[in-house]
């Protein structure tokens, strides 16, 4: 499969660059094509220009600024995502990739009085979201109702790819994770991705 690996974390010595090489390398010997799209080495600005805004519901979108990420998705039959939650959300800069690359004519289209999207991305089939968490599961789960996988799969991914699959890997308490907790964690990934 075309996989598109998303990282947003912007340290290059942290547990999302680990998690983004143990599937980097899993995919690729598993024989996929790979394409990392690194946001914070890109220096990928996550805030939506003007031009963009003004042309979100025009004839087309102005895609100026977004046209290599785009093709990137266009061209996408797996993504896997590699974040940090903060703030039980997604980094600022991920949250501008979904505004401004998952945009009108790309990822959906606008339907007629603005009534329900249409969805456009139907060559992507799976998606693997992997992502740490300081704070303990229970808080994630029971207080927060787990917010990022809820907008992920009902607003994002079930409108733009229904036939995509969805999964999501949490890790937590990550700030007081031991070498082994680690290396468990990474093995979760692995398996996950021998599925595909």
């Amino acid at each position: 499969m075309n996989c598109l690996v998303v990282r947003a974390h912007p340290l290059d010595k942290s547990l999302c660059a680990e998690m983004t090489r143990v599937v980097t390398e899993m995919l690729q010997a598993a024989g996929h094509s790979v394409i990392i799209e690194d946001l914070y080495e890109q220096g990928f600005g996550a805030a939506m220009t003007p031009q963009e805004r003004e042309s979100y519901y025009a004839e087309s979108y102005d895609t100026q600024g977004v046209s290599g990420q785009i093709e990137r998705l266009k061209a996408a039959e797996a993504i896997v995502l590699v974040f940090p939650t903060w703030w039980f959300g997604f980094p600022a800069i991920l949250k501008g990739w979904f505004d401004r690359v998952w945009a009108p004519g790309t990822a959906y289209d606008h339907a007629p009085g603005f009534g329900p999207i249409q969805p456009r991305l139907h060559e992507l089939r799976r998606m693997l979201v992997i992502t740490s968490l300081g704070a303990p599961w229970w808080v994630d789960y029971f207080i927060l109702r787990q917010p990022v996988k809820r907008v992920l799969k009902t607003a994002i991914v079930g409108t733009c790819a229904p036939r995509c699959r969805l999964q999501m890997l949490s890790v937590y308490k990550c700030e007081d994770l031991s070498p082994s907790q680690v290396d468990k964690f990474c093995s979760r990934i692995q398996r996950a991705l021998a599925e595909w």
